[in-house]
């Protein structure tokens, strides 16, 4: 009923959608405390507070476009997207060596696996929904020509080396909070949070280059720019120390639209153990 009801949705205009889903974000954040307080004080941290009014517009956006994105005919999507610097990939897929493309939930990083895969076949690892409805619905989405997805579990991350070894391409967004245990904690705008290792080992273990992507959002239902950056950093140090320079890596792309990144996603959740110590050690 729900992938009916996204297809349906999928023939609206994108810029009815785009003017739809910045008033669903107000309409959210007026309605919502957590919400509220979450983007605010996550605005606040990273120092894009003055930003709020246009980021609580474009996380409505984000919401109201995805039928489109999951559920538009491929051609449709594709059209949507102007593809900046794919020079820059290419040359590392011509290499044979592997290619990791990391994306934070900046803009509509929904759009940027189907970009990749409509050049290059692209393993993207997927993280089941707690809601099992949304199951079908994402895995019917997702999986376009040229694009497969890996679950987030060890047999994920096997297919994941697999494809590099092969001189595949794999996407993850490395901003995505880890589950207990497959991550460390390391600084993101000046505050710990807890991060995956799981790009910085894909590297290591393969040999595969890193090439950073992000699609920003045009005014007004325009489309997208896709951009390709490289990754102009050493993943070296220890596993918290890679965390960080990929933490790091993220924050200079979020810096370029900062009001599209996803600040009401709870990336600080929990607290690391000497923090959790010292509080206990206070009471």
């Amino acid at each position: 009923m729900l992938l009916r009801v996204f297809q349906i949705l999928a023939w609206l205009p994108l810029p009815l959608m785009h003017a739809l889903g910045a008033a669903a974000g107000w309409l959210t954040y007026a309605s919502s405390h957590t919400y509220r307080e979450r983007m605010r004080l996550n605005l606040k941290q990273a120092g894009y507070l003055a930003a709020l009014d246009q980021t609580i517009a474009e996380s409505g956006k984000n919401l109201l476009e995805l039928p489109f994105i999951w559920c538009g005919s491929s051609s449709r999507v594709l059209r949507s997207a102007k593809v900046y610097e794919w020079e820059i990939a290419q040359s590392a897929i011509d290499s044979g060596k592997g290619v990791i493309f990391l994306t934070p939930h900046l803009g509509c990083f929904e759009i940027i696996a189907q970009v990749i895969a409509s050049r290059a076949p692209l393993t993207a690892l997927y993280r089941p929904p707690r809601m099992a409805m949304l199951e079908p619905l994402l895995e019917n989405a997702r999986q376009r020509d040229g694009l497969a997805l890996a679950p987030a579990n060890l047999s994920g991350v096997r297919t994941l080396l697999k494809t590099l070894r092969r001189g595949g391409s794999v996407g993850l967004l490395p901003d995505q909070v880890p589950r207990a245990g497959e991550g460390v904690w390391t600084k993101f705008f000046g505050k710990p949070a807890y991060t995956m290792t799981l790009p910085a080992k894909l590297a290591q273990m393969s040999g595969a280059t890193v090439i950073l992507s992000y699609a920003e959002r045009l005014a007004y239902g325009k489309g997208y720019a896709v951009h390709f950056v490289p990754f102009d950093r050493q993943l070296t140090g220890t596993p918290e120390e890679q965390a960080g320079i990929i933490n790091a890596a993220m924050e200079d792309l979020i810096t370029r639209c900062p009001s599209q990144y996803f600040w009401s996603y709870n990336r600080f959740k929990g607290q690391p153990p000497a923090i959790a110590l010292s509080s206990d050690q206070a009471s």
